[in-house]
C-alpha cells in the first residue's frame, strides 16, 4: 500500500536550517487543518528564550565563562519538557528548532507537555568531572526561576547523562530547601529515576519498525536491518529487533561499520563499544563506511547517529524499503522529497524515537504519585503508548493520503489546536 501520493515539496539541502525545516513542516501540515493564521503565528515562535552566563573555576585556577540557553516553545498542553545538552554547536537557533520539535513530539504521543531545549556551549571532553559538576550546578542556579516540576523539566541530551541531571536536581533542591526529584527526568534510579529510561528511545524505534514492517505486508521475523549509529538508541533498537527475529546485517559507530549479509551476532558486540569507535575490533566479513551503510539493500534502515545524513545527494542511492528515523532530523527536506517520489516510507523521528520523552513522562508521574514502577510496567506502558500513537498516524495516512511525517504533524497540530481553542488567548 503506497502512502506517498501528496505533491512533493521542492527543497534543496542548501536552504536547509533547523528552524526552516521545523517551520516548513508546520506549514505543510497546517494546509490539511483548519488552523487560524494567529495560531500558526504563535507556533512559529518560542514563548521564551533565556540566555545566561555560566562562570566556573577551572582546575588550573582560572575562571572561564560559558554561554547557556533554555528555549521554551509552547506550553498550552502542559509544562515544558526537553533535553539539556553540552556541545560546541549549542545556540539559541538550534535550541529553538529542537524545542519546536519537542512540542510536536509530545503532542504526537499525547503527553501533557510543551517543548523545550537548552544547553551550554562547551566541549564536555575538555572538562574534568569537578568542572562539569560546577558547570551544571551553576547552570541550575541561573535557570532556577524558569524551570521546575510544573514549569519546565530538563533531561539528559547530547553531552550530558544521568549524573549531570542528578547534579542539576541537587542544586535546584538545595536552593528550594527541599528535595525536588521532579525537576528533572533521566536521573539514576537511586534518586528517583525510572527503570527503562535509558533504553526507551531504542525500544520505541524497534516497536515502530516492527509495526511498519507489518503495515507494509512484511514481518519482523527475518527482516534485514541496517543501523547507522550503534549508540544508546541504535544499539537498543538493534538488540530488540534481533531478539524478535530480525537479521541485523550492519551497524556502525563514528569510525565506520561492519556488515554480514547473514546477520551479525548483535548480542556479542560489547556495550562498552557503543559510542567509542570500537566496532573495528569486531570480527565481521566486511568493514564499511557510514555512507556505504546508508545505501545497503535492506528491509529497514535506521539512521540513529546524527542529523542530516540522508540528503539530496545520497537519497537516490538508498535501497532500503522502509526508513525509521532513530536520530533527530536525520533526513533533510530535499531527501524527504526524493523518498516520497520513490515511494520509500519514512517513519519520522517525532514518533519513532519518542520513547525517551514518553518514559520521562512516566518518571514524572511516578514522582507525582510517589510510586515507583517496575521495568516490566514501564515497558508495557511504553508499548501501549507507542501503539496508540502509531494507530493515530496510520489513520491520517490512510484518510488523507499523506506521508507519515505529514501525518505526524497533522496529529500533533490537531491536538495543539484543540488545546489552544479550549484555553483561548490571554488579553
Amino acid at each position: 500500500m503506497s502512502t506517498q501520493k501528496e505533491p512533493p515539496e521542492q527543497a534543496t539541502d542548501e536552504d536547509e536550517s533547523p528552524i526552516a525545516t521545523a517551520r516548513r513542516q508546520l506549514e505543510r501540515a497546517a494546509e490539511h487543518l483548519d488552523l487560524s493564521e494567529g495560531m500558526l503565528e504563535q507556533l512559529r515562535h518560542p514563548s521564551k528564550t533565556v540566555e545566561v552566563s555560566v562562570p566556573i573555576h577551572r582546575t588550573d585556577g582560572s575562571v572561564e565563562v560559558f554561554n547557556g540557553y533554555r528555549v521554551q516553545h509552547f506550553e498550552v498542553r502542559g509544562p515544558y519538557k526537553g533535553g539539556m545538552r553540552y556541545h560546541p554547536s549549542v545556540s539559541a537557533e538550534e535550541c529553538t528548532a529542537l524545542a519546536m520539535l519537542m512540542t510536536w513530539k509530545c503532542a504526537v504521543m499525547d503527553l501533557p507537555f510543551g517543548g523545550a531545549k537548552g544547553g551550554i556551549v562547551v566541549d564536555p571532553s575538555t572538562l574534568d568531572a569537578q568542572e562539569t559538576e560546577q558547570l551544571t550546578r551553576r547552570f541550575a542556579e541561573e535557570l532556577r526561576e524558569v524551570v521546575g516540576p510544573t514549569k519546565d523539566i530538563p533531561a539528559p541530551d547530547m553531552g550530558t547523562d544521568e549524573q549531570t541531571v542528578a547534579w542539576f536536581m541537587d542544586a535546584y533542591s538545595m536552593q528550594e530547601g527541599e528535595t525536588v526529584p521532579g525537576i528533572v527526568t533521566g536521573k539514576p534510579t537511586a534518586v528517583g529515576g525510572t527503570h527503562g529510561r535509558e533504553e526507551a528511545p531504542g525500544r520505541s524505534v524497534a516497536i515502530v519498525a516492527r509495526e511498519a514492517l507489518d503495515y507494509y505486508d512484511g514481518s519482523v521475523e527475518g527482516a534485514t536491518v541496517a543501523v547507522q549509529g550503534f549508540g544508546a538508541v541504535g544499539a537498543n533498537a538493534a538488540r530488540l529487533l534481533d531478539s524478535w527475529g530480525a537479521s541485523v546485517v550492519a551497524v556502525s559507530d563514528v569510525d565506520g561499520g561492519i556488515y554480514d549479509e547473514s546477520g551479525l551476532d548483535i548480542e556479542s558486540i560489547s556495550a562498552d563499544g557503543d559510542e567509542h569507535g570500537q566496532l573495528g575490533a569486531v570480527d565481521a566479513p566486511r568493514q564499511l563506511s557510514n555512507a556505504e551503510l546508508l545505501e545497503l539493500d535492506v528491509d529497514v534502515l535506521i539512521p540513529a547517529a546524527v542529523g542530516n545524513v540522508l540528503t539530496e545527494e545520497n537519497a537516490a542511492d538508498v535501497q532500503a524499503s522502509i526508513i525509521v528515523e532513530g536520530a533527530n532530523g536525520p533526513t533533510t527536506t530535499a531527501a524527504d522529497t526524493v523518498f516520497e517520489e520513490r515511494n520509500i516510507p519514512v517513519i519520522p523521528d517525532i514518533l519513532a524515537n519518542a520513547g525517551g520523552v514518553t518514559v520521562s513522562y512516566f518518571e514524572w508521574l511516578q514522582h507525582i504519585n510517589r510510586r515507583s514502577w517496575s521495568r516490566e510496567e514501564v515497558n508495557d506502558e511504553l508499548e501501549a503508548e507507542m501503539l496508540d500513537a502509531w494507530e493515530a498516524l496510520q489513520a491520517e495516512v490512510e484518510d488523507r493520503d499523506v506521508t507519515w511525517r505529514t501525518a505526524a504533524y497533522i496529529v500533533a497540530l490537531s491536538r495543539i489546536g484543540d488545546a489552544m481553542n479550549a484555553r483561548g488567548l490571554w488579553p
